[in-house]
This record gives structure tokens, C-alpha cells and sequence, in this order.
């Protein structure tokens, strides 16, 4: 009982405190809803402060960008007057440079017009000398005849003295007439062969300024022939400039437009001189032959035949009928009609390539090991020496023919998809050419490079893998380190990266300075072959134009110029006083 009193009581006492509880909860929610109103009506307060705070800003900056809008008005008003003074300005500054334009291309003009006249009579000048000098053979050749005769009769003479040892004075008359006779004879021998020794000199210098106005550096192009009906279907080439040669036109692959419209475009190209498929190595040879003279004269000679795989290089430069076979044989004829002119050669050969950047010497058997190469220029002679590379004397023509096959044999060559015999690298043919002259102490020396430079097809092209891979790149490299030289050589640059490559540190002096370059940019009348055809003759195109700005700095330099830029020399000691 008291137990349930005292549950009873903590039950009443339950009941009061939720009471309580309640009572509570009742207040705490009026005051929430106070609070509420309270603070529904700040906010209002708040939100009607924002909105006239953002209405006087609103204005504010309303009038703020007004005024800014009349301020910038007012400029551009000064700033286009400032703007039409100065278009004014510019308008007069451009008529005058106009003026001064057209004064400049008349005068161009007439300085064209004056080395025309020039060419035309230097031309002419050299006709005369060709026609004096054959003249000068003849007489020359009858003075020899004359003076053997007179010689005979001479012997004779003093024979028949001896014999009859007669003191009268008819006979003392007779001998010193014939005796003055044969001083005179001899006199005029000597003197007729003198004028054939200066008249040699005096062709040389000619020769030399021909070879200049016609182009120290010149870019030519050969269209090899369709050798097999099973190589594919035939390009569509043509050679309009029938004149003069100089033009090709090669119709480019199948192009696409937007509206689906299909379409090849003509390409036109332009060189010093285009062969087309008809042309054989006689008639190229005839283009070049000048230059082997002028490595005679002492200058240095570059001649290189650039193009994809395939295209006819190695056939133009190293075939029984190519180029090097018969410069060699152009020497040989030549060293042996200067003879006749007190002129004594020595000619050495040697062969290299340049593969994966690397010199090999390509007339030394792989069984006699591999030496190592470098390259030494000296910079008083202009020539160049490779080091540890085997020299062969050319003493007969038919070495050249020996020296081909065994190098041949030794250049490395391997297939790719381009070529199922691909040359994977540059190789060079150097003729040193030392001449001295036993009646005027000079002495020339002079330098042939042919070069036949490895196949020029991009990697997607050949699909090179390994080793060719490396080997292509490597090619690549070289030939763009080339384009380089030649476009540093073209802008007339201070720094000329001759050593980015062996191939071009090799050829420095054969490309810079007085020396004369010839490039042959070798092109297959292929279809399959049209991507790698377009893409060799841009890059001649680009190397002629830069040749061409090179040739204009070289004709201005060398303006009046004597020969003295070539690699000759007379000796102090043996200088004569009517030669100083």
C-alpha cells in the first residue's frame, strides 16, 4: 500500500510535469513565432534598403557610364583626326617609295640590259679566242715543221762546211746567211709558241667569266625512261619549253574537292636545263664538260645527283657511259693537248661514302679492315684531305674502270619497298688535278667531286624497319643538312653549318666561294612513284631559287675580277721580270 501511494504520487507527479512539459513547448512556440515574425520583418526592412541602395548604384553607374561614353567619343574623334593626318602621311611616304621603286627597276633593268651586252660580247670574245687559238695550233705546228726542216738543212749545212773547209768568202757568206736564216726561224718559233702559252692564259680568264655569267651554280633535271612495261603505269610528264629546255610540267595525283569534285593539277617546274627520257649520257655529258674544264683550270667542281631510289643516279654517274667514266676520259684528252703548252698533270683518285654519318673508303677490301676516316680542309689552298683514305695514281684512263667495280662492290646497298636494290649511302668520287707549267712556273690545283647521293624517299615510302630504318634517317638527316648549307650559301648567312653533316664538311670548298656546282635532280616517269617526284623537283625548285640569289651575290662580289680565285700560284723564286 504504501508502495502504490508512492507510485501514485510519482504518477500525479508525471501528470504535473507533462503538464508542465507542455505549458512549455506553448511558450517556446510563441516565442519562435515571434521570433519569426520579427525576423520576416527585418528581412523586408533589409530587402527595401538593397533595392534602393541598387537603384541609386544603378543610376549612379548609369551616369558614371555616360559620361565615360561621351569621354571616349571625344578621343576617338581626336584619335581618327590623329589616325587621318598620319594614313595622309603614309599615303605621300608611299607614293615617294614608289617613285623611288620604279627608279630602282629601271636601273635594274639597265644594269640586265649591260651584262647582256657583256654576256654577248664576252661570247664573242671567246669565239675569237677559240678561232686565234686554233690559228695559233696551226702556225705553231708549222713553225715545229719549219724547224725541223731548217734544223735538217742546218746539220747539212755544217756538214757540207766541214767537208770542203773552204776560206772564200762566197761560202763564208752562204753559211752566215743560212745561219741568220735559222735564228730567225727559231726566233719566231719561240715567239709563236710564247703567244700559244699567253693565249692559254688569256682563255682560261675568259672561260672563267663565261662560266660565271653563265652560272657557277646551276640545277638541272633528267626524266629517266620507262625501262620495262612491268614497272607500272606511266606518269603523265611533259616537256613544253621545247626551245630552250628548261620547263617540265608533271600532272599531280588525284585531288578531291569539298563538293566531291575530282581533279589533278598541272605542276609546273623550271631549271637551268631539262633532259626528258630520249636524252643519253652523251648529250648530259656535254652539259657538264665545261666544268670538268674548269676543274682543270683549278677551280673546284661539285657535281651530284639528287633523287628518290630508283630514279637513274648511280647509271648517270658510275655506268660504263656515265658521268665519272667519261670526265676521267675528258682529263686524259685534255692533260694531253696541254702538253703542247709546257702543262704537266698528276691526277689521283679516290672513292668514299658517307653511311649512317660516317666515312668509309670504298677502294679498301672489308678483308683489310676498316680504318678510320677524317676529313682535314686547309683554308690557304682551298682543298680538302681526307686522312687514312686510299689514293689511287690514274696514270691510264682504264684504272677509272677498276676503280667503279671494286667500289661498287664495296658501297652498301639492301632492299626496301622502294627498291629491291637501294644505295643506303652518298658516295663521292674525288679527282685531285695538279697541273704545273714548266714555261710560266704556274701551278694549279683543282678538285672533281661527283657525287651520287642515296635515295631521298621518306620513311613511309621505303617502310624501313631496323636497320634500314636507321639508315633512311640517317639520310634524310644528311640531305636536309644539305638544303641547309644551301640555303645559308642562297641568304649569303655568316655561319654556314658545313659540319652538321659529313657530306657537306666533306664538299665545303666545293660549294662555297669561287667553285663551280652542278646539281641533277634525277625524277622516275613512274605513276607509283609521283608523290617522291613532286617532292624532289620542290626541293630543287627551292635549291635552284636559292642558287639563283647566291649566283647574283657571287656576279656582284666577282664584278671586274681577275682569275685570282682560283687554286693557282706562280712560284716568287721562279717569277719572271716580264711576268711581273
Amino acid at each position: 500500500m504504501q508502495l502504490q501511494a508512492e507510485i501514485e504520487a510519482l504518477r500525479n507527479q508525471g501528470r504535473d510535469l507533462n503538464v508542465a512539459l507542455d505549458d512549455e513547448r506553448r511558450n517556446r512556440i510563441r516565442d519562435a513565432e515571434d521570433k519569426a515574425r520579427k525576423h520576416q520583418i527585418e528581412l523586408d526592412e533589409l530587402k527595401r534598403e538593397w533595392n534602393d541602395a541598387t537603384r541609386d548604384q544603378k543610376r549612379d553607374h548609369r551616369e558614371a557610364l555616360e559620361a565615360l561614353e561621351r569621354h571616349c567619343r571625344a578621343e576617338m574623334a581626336d584619335e581618327r583626326m590623329q589616325m587621318s593626318k598620319q594614313l595622309e602621311e603614309l599615303r605621300l611616304k608611299l607614293g615617294t617609295e614608289q617613285q623611288d621603286l620604279n627608279l630602282a627597276i629601271l636601273k635594274k633593268d639597265h644594269e640586265i640590259q649591260d651584262q647582256q651586252s657583256l654576256l654577248e660580247s664576252l661570247r664573242g670574245e671567246l669565239d675569237r679566242e677559240r678561232t686565234i687559238r686554233g690559228v695559233l695550233q696551226q702556225q705553231v705546228t708549222e713553225m715545229s715543221t719549219t724547224n725541223m726542216t731548217l734544223e735538217d738543212r742546218n746539220r747539212a749545212l755544217r756538214a757540207q762546211i766541214d767537208f770542203l773547209q773552204s776560206d772564200s768568202k762566197q761560202q763564208s757568206d752562204s753559211f752566215a746567211n743560212m745561219e741568220a736564216r735559222l735564228q730567225e726561224a727559231l726566233r719566231v718559233a719561240e715567239e709563236a709558241r710564247q703567244k700559244v702559252i699567253k693565249e692559254e692564259t688569256e682563255r682560261r680568264i675568259l672561260f672563267n667569266k663565261y662560266q660565271e655569267l653563265k652560272g657557277n651554280i646551276r640545277v638541272m633535271c633528267r626524266v629517266r625512261p620507262v625501262l620495262d612495261s612491268s614497272e607500272g603505269m606511266q606518269a603523265t610528264v611533259m616537256f613544253p619549253d621545247l626551245k630552250t629546255s628548261t620547263q617540265i610540267d608533271v600532272t599531280g595525283p588525284e585531288e578531291k574537292s569539298s563538293l566531291g569534285v575530282i581533279s589533278r593539277k598541272v605542276v609546273p617546274f623550271e631549271f637551268d636545263r631539262v633532259f626528258d627520257p630520249s636524252v643519253h649520257n652523251e648529250e648530259i655529258f656535254g652539259e657538264i664538260s665545261q666544268l670538268v674544264q674548269s676543274a682543270l683550270d683549278g677551280y673546284n667542281v661539285c657535281i651530284f645527283c639528287y633523287g628518290q631510289t630508283g630514279s637513274g643516279k648511280t647509271y648517270t654517274m658510275s655506268s660504263p657511259d656515265g658521268m665519272i667514266p667519261r670526265a676521267v676520259h675528258m682529263v686524259y684528252e685534255t692533260v694531253t693537248k696541254l702538253k703542247e703548252k709546257s702543262w704537266t698533270y698528276t691526277m689521283e683518285g679516290s672513292f668514299v661514302e658517307v653511311y649512317n654519318e660516317e666515312l668509309h673508303d670504298l677502294l679498301t677490301p672489308a678483308t683489310e679492315g676498316k680504318r678510320k676516316l677524317e676529313i682535314r680542309h686547309d683554308d690557304t689552298r682551298k682543298q680538302t684531305t681526307v686522312l687514312n683514305c686510299k689514293s689511287v695514281e690514274l696514270d691510264s684512263a682504264g684504272k677509272v674502270e677498276v676503280m667503279l667495280a671494286e667500289a661498287q662492290n664495296n658501297r652498301s646497298v639492301a632492299a626496301t619497298k622502294a627498291n629491291e636494290r637501294s644505295s643506303r649511302s652518298h658516295s663521292v668520287f674525288i679527282l685531285k688535278l695538279v697541273g704545273e707549267n714548266s714555261a710560266t712556273h704556274e701551278r694549279c690545283e683543282g678538285t672533281l667531286n661527283l657525287v651520287d647521293l642515296a635515295g631521298s624517299e621518306r620513311l613511309k615510302h621505303s617502310m624501313a624497319e631496323g636497320d634500314r630504318m636507321k639508315e633512311t634517317q640517317n639520310i634524310n638527316k644528311s640531305l636536309a643538312c644539305l638544303g641547309d648549307v644551301i640555303e645559308a650559301l642562297g641568304r649569303g648567312s655568316g655561319h654556314v653549318p658545313y659540319r652538321n653533316s659529313k657530306l657537306t664538311h666533306l664538299l665545303q670548298y666545293s660549294l662555297s666561294g669561287n667553285s663551280k656546282t652542278l646539281m641533277f635532280v634525277m625524277v622516275s616517269p613512274l605513276e607509283a612513284h609521283l608523290k617522291e617526284t613532286i617532292t624532289s623537283l620542290r626541293f630543287a625548285t627551292k635549291v635552284s631559287r636559292l642558287f639563283s640569289s647566291l649566283r647574283k651575290a657571287i656576279l656582284t662580289s666577282s664584278a671586274g675580277a681577275q682569275h685570282s680565285h682560283r687554286n693557282c700560284q706562280v712560284h716568287e723564286k721562279d717569277k719572271r721580270p716580264q711576268q711581273q
